[in-house]
């Protein structure tokens, strides 16, 4: 069995945990279908977002396990979503440039753009880190 390796911090988790009403930790778990119920249903009525304080561990360990590790790091990547998601300061980190720019200019591409980095964002840092491994 492999082992994890660490990609996600539970200190992060319990920040975004505050947050959780709107699903950010969620989200930062890759759980993006609950993520958009806790956001609609404001952390399913408050009762799921208790309950994930209990469940945020285990989240986290799961999130070891699925995400590769690299050159970028997830936990910069979702705060500077979380927090300047709207500048896209978060895709400047990434290396993506031109939709850092168009985030910037227009509000996150009008609050999509983020609700699509919510969903993808752990996908996208993988996909840079994998890249990185194959350059070598």
């Amino acid at each position: 069995m492999n082992s994890p390796s660490n990609t996600h911090l539970k200190l992060v988790g319990y920040v975004l945990w505050i947050f959780g009403f709107t699903g950010a930790h969620r989200f930062y778990y890759g759980k993006p279908i609950t993520g958009t119920i806790w956001f609609f249903t404001f952390g399913l009525f408050l009762i799921g977002w208790v309950i994930d304080l209990f469940l945020i561990p285990g989240m986290d360990r799961q999130a070891d396990f699925r995400y590769r590790a690299g050159r970028l790091d997830y936990n910069v990547a979702w705060l500077l979503l979380t927090f300047l998601g709207a500048f896209g300061i978060h895709r400047f980190y990434l290396g993506k440039v031109i939709t850092g720019l168009i985030y910037l200019l227009t509000g996150g591409l009008f609050g999509l753009g983020i609700l699509f980095d919510l969903w993808t964002l752990n996908g996208q840092v993988s996909e840079v880190n994998a890249r990185e491994v194959l350059k070598g």
